[in-house]
């Protein structure tokens, strides 16, 4: 069982700790625009500058002078998070840096650069990326000697993006090699005393991240295990306390992988000590109390189911007073939470906390939902083995329905409620309405579903 919820922290903590950040893709942006100067420059003015003054004067400026308006609009739309019309801008800029200066100046792979790490921070188009940082790179290469300081932060800028853009694609050995030279990189500014120390534990914070990303998903835990205690040296006076816990995190997913799960917990508890210090009640700390419920959960140790109840109960509560009940975050962790009480012979909790959230699964999720069939299978199951007969009939005939809509009458989760439903239909206390028969006759839980690994597995991958 993987100790990250549906939604939760390992999955969570790519939003926290993320350095790309993966918008919607955007398709109405034309890219060939970035390869023509001609094409982005007949454009007509209203389209390229939106002020009315400088749709006025735009026309007299000088392709210099455009340039550096364009660079302008391109920080400002940046920084209020306008970031189609900002790639916009950027594609302009690349276009005019050409007219400018030639294809072969320095101004030129910095422009491709920038329109690069755009490209990968703010949309997560990596193939995008990637071509354009390594045009900058071949730019770079190719043209007069600039300034030292100038051309490594450059340099600098498609290292890093080049890093990311291969480690979204897969390329984990082109990534692992870019963010090797990014930070030799990082050594080289330092020495010219261009970049300060603030700046530097962010780049090199990131760098390191990203490494022990790289060497997760190649299988050297141990190698990700010694990234993550570098990004933790650079915070030994305690500061930055949001990404201390992002690495905790991430080295708990990493022991988990490796079935450590003991070490696991252990990292598991510092982030969330680290959380509640930061922000008590807060939602970091809900999804690593998440993700230390499911780990405790996993150990298989009877001594540690009551650490387990205590973690989940403590991110529902969050959760739902954070996001409310009908959350997607709420109703995962409420899902884990009965999937773990059913685990422990505890039944009837577990339908009462499914037919609490149906309603907000059916608000939701929709009427006609996987979410709302698993909900249905668990709560018919148990009202059969409490001796239910009529109730867990007509529960599972829903299911059933639900199921047939979905995955159509062949499917293994259809057909397994049809025999279910085909049982009970036989039985005489549903033929003829008898009242539901006494608990000493009751069948097991395991007569509903083939096993009770099937509920808990078809619940995990909802």
């Amino acid at each position: 069982m993987s100790l990250a919820p549906h939604s939760g922290p390992f999955r969570a903590s790519q939003q926290s700790c993320s350095v790309t950040a993966l918008d919607e893709p955007f398709t109405s942006f034309n890219m060939s625009s970035s390869a023509s100067s001609g094409e982005s420059l007949q454009e007509t003015d209203s389209t390229i500058i939106s002020q009315k003054a400088d749709v006025k004067n735009y026309s007299m400026m000088t392709p210099a002078e455009k340039l550096s308006l364009c660079e302008r609009r391109a920080q400002s739309l940046a920084d209020s998070e306008e970031y189609d019309p900002c790639i916009q801008e950027l594609v302009r800029c690349l276009a005019l840096s050409r007219l400018v200066y030639g294809n072969e100046h320095f101004a030129v792979a910095q422009a491709q650069s920038r329109l690069a790490k755009a490209y990968l921070q703010h949309k997560g188009w990596a193939h995008q990326a990637q071509e354009h940082a390594s045009q900058a790179h071949e730019v770079l290469r190719s043209s007069q000697q600039e300034e030292r300081r100038s051309h490594l932060s450059c340099l600098l800028t498609i290292h890093q993006t080049l890093g990311n853009a291969a480690l979204l694609l897969g390329n984990l050995a082109e990534a692992e090699s870019s963010f090797q030279k990014a930070e030799i990189v990082v050594g080289d500014l330092v020495v010219q005393e261009a970049m300060g120390k603030e700046e530097r534990v962010d780049i090199e914070y990131e760098i390191f991240t990203n490494l022990a990303r790289v060497y997760q998903r190649q299988g050297k835990p141990e190698k990700a295990l010694s990234q993550c205690e570098r990004a933790l040296e650079l915070f030994q006076k305690g500061d930055q306390l949001s990404r201390i816990c992002c690495v905790y995190r991430n080295m708990a997913a990493i022991e988990q992988a490796q079935g450590h799960l003991d070490r696991a917990i252990e990292h598991l508890l510092l982030a969330h000590s680290i959380a509640l210090r930061q922000s008590p009640g807060g939602l970091e700390g809900a999804q690593i109390a998440h993700s230390l419920a499911l780990a405790y959960s996993s150990t298989s140790e009877p001594h540690h189911n009551d650490s387990a109840a205590h973690f989940f109960e403590e991110s529902i509560s969050v959760y739902r007073s954070a996001l409310g009940p009908q959350d997607t975050l709420t109703l995962s962790a409420q899902d884990d939470f009965s999937h773990f009480l059913l685990l422990t012979g505890q039944q009837e909790r577990c339908a009462e906390i499914q037919k609490e959230s149906l309603a907000y699964k059916k608000r939701t999720f929709g009427e006609l939902s996987a979410e709302v069939a698993e909900a249905l299978q668990l709560i018919g199951g148990v009202e059969m083995t409490q001796g239910q007969m009529r109730h867990s009939h007509r529960t599972l005939k829903k299911c059933l329905d639900i199921q047939n809509m979905l995955y159509g009458p062949q499917h293994k989760k259809t057909k397994a409620t049809q025999r279910t439903v085909d049982m009970l239909s036989q039985s005489p206390e549903i033929g003829e309405g008898h009242k539901d028969i006494g608990l000493e006759t009751r069948p097991p839980f395991c007569a509903v579903v083939s096993s009770v690994s099937e509920v808990t597995s078809s619940m995990s991958n909802s």
